[in-house]
């Protein structure tokens, strides 16, 4: 199973840097600069095959890939002959003019937004079928008592259903986690339901330092009603079966999921459980095995809701697509701000190995469930990367596309060449922030693997 997420992980990875890619290409090649090779991975070809001038690659490294156009570099070798400007030549990308060079900088980043674009839009237009909870409420707090979180601070309780967050309604538990993981610090106001009644309140979000995430100190509401049994599982060996209501366990109600955690606290070897079947009670033992490392599993997969999404049409599914991307835009350069905010960049920073592993996680679980799903769990997961690198690359860093932007917005502005010793001293520059940056992105890679 491993191998076949690093597989998808590099093919989804792949994929994103194509497109990324392919706009520099295509707008190389619309400006008049020519394109010596392009390839998909780095290191020497392990295929190659020339077709007119470009010769297309396929790398040995199977992460990043290159458009190589002709005289990209000529501004290091007028440096290394003491030159005070490239000679113009036709053809060239250092021959072509300022604003030709920002439009082929511009085109990587703009077509992996497009990409995204387009993969929400396909995605909506199909239709899916989402798997979450009800908009009810467990307070953390319930299940850890002497701690107090942001919801209690709010006077939320358990068993509260929280229907809008600042103006927006929300129907499920996951409508609840996306607007409180982006609003960390942020006062809320709230609209809960309950005993029948709506009620007003604010709520301040907690920064997790971990994530950067806002986080108010609440578990999903979940009854405890299994839809299916791992077989061989204790839960299997001891008896229960799909449809089951779990009521109490070694004497302790249960009257939601998460009511299980404090029981298996001190791991105990017996779980004496009272169920209801087809309407009467019952009741079992349960023999538990607790492996050294990760949590107690009874195997057991609990009752949660189903919606599918309508088929949209086409200019409705392309609408909703952008505001999607629109929307994961927002969010993502807002969380570039988290960073300076005392998060723990090992784990907020993912790295290619990291990213190459998600990416094959949630396709490989995706296609656990159905070929449709897995296909569209990785498309929505590699909409949401290509975003991050069109914003990864805008960003005013030496030897990235926004930091190149600013080089040729720089000569535009002055009307005349740039010195080959600023440009060369500007990538220079770049190439070391890269390194560092890939160096401590790796490094988080390894502890994040080392703490699994």
């Amino acid at each position: 199973m491993l191998i076949i997420k690093i597989l998808l992980g590099f093919l989804g990875l792949g994929i994103v840097v194509f497109v990324h890619e392919l706009g520099h290409f295509l707008a190389a090649r619309l400006v008049g600069i020519d394109v010596e090779a392009f390839s998909i991975g780095w290191g020497n070809p392990l295929l190659k095959r020339k077709i007119g001038q470009v010769e297309y690659r396929i790398g040995m490294f199977p992460i990043g890939g290159y458009c190589k156009m002709r005289g990209e570099n000529e501004f290091q070798e007028a440096y290394e002959n003491q030159k005070n400007a490239v000679p113009p030549v036709q053809g060239t990308y250092m021959g072509a003019r300022p604003w030709q060079r920002i439009f082929v900088c511009l085109a990587g980043p703009l077509f992996n937004l497009i990409f995204a674009v387009l993969t929400f839009s396909v995605i909506w237009g199909m239709g899916f079928t989402v798997n979450t909870l009800e908009n009810k409420i467990v307070l953390s707090s319930t299940v850890s008592p002497g701690e107090r979180y942001p919801a209690d601070e709010a006077q939320l309780q358990t068993g509260d259903r929280i229907v809008e967050i600042n103006g927006k309604p929300i129907n499920y538990y996951h409508d609840i986690r996306e607007n409180i993981a982006v609003n960390a610090e942020k006062e809320l106001s709230l609209k809960i339901e309950r005993d029948g009644a709506v009620q007003s309140l604010n709520i301040r979000p907690k920064m997790d330092k971990s994530t950067g995430e806002g986080k108010i100190g609440v578990y999903f509401w979940n009854d405890p009603v299994i839809e299916s049994v791992a077989k061989g599982s204790p839960a299997d060996l001891g008896g229960l079966q799909a449809g089951d209501r779990i009521l109490a366990v070694n004497g302790q109600a249960v009257p939601y999921t998460v009511a299980l955690l404090p029981i298996m606290q001190d791991q105990p070897s017996v779980l004496h459980v009272e169920f209801e079947r087809a309407g009467l009670p019952a009741q079992t033992d349960v023999v538990m095995a607790y492996p050294e490392s990760g949590g107690p599993d009874l195997g057991i997969i609990y009752k949660g809701l189903e919606y599918k999404t309508p088929k949209l049409s086409v200019p409705a599914a392309v609408a909703k697509g952008a505001g999607e991307a629109w929307k994961t835009l927002a969010v993502s350069v807002r969380s570039f701000g988290l960073l300076f905010k005392g998060i723990d960049l090992t784990r907020a920073v993912s790295g290619p190995v990291r990213i190459t592993y998600m990416v094959g996680d949630v396709a490989a679980e995706g296609f656990g469930q159905s070929f449709t799903d897995g296909v569209r769990s990785m498309a929505n997961f590699l909409a949401l990367i290509s975003i991050a690198l069109c914003i990864m690359n805008l960003l005013p860093i030496p030897i990235v596309d926004g930091g190149m932007i600013i080089l040729w917005l720089v000569e535009g502005l002055i009307r005349r060449p740039l010195h080959p010793r600023l440009i060369t001293g500007f990538q220079s520059v770049g190439a070391v922030l890269i390194f560092a940056l890939m160096a401590f992105a790796l490094f988080g890679d390894i502890l994040y693997f080392a703490g699994r």
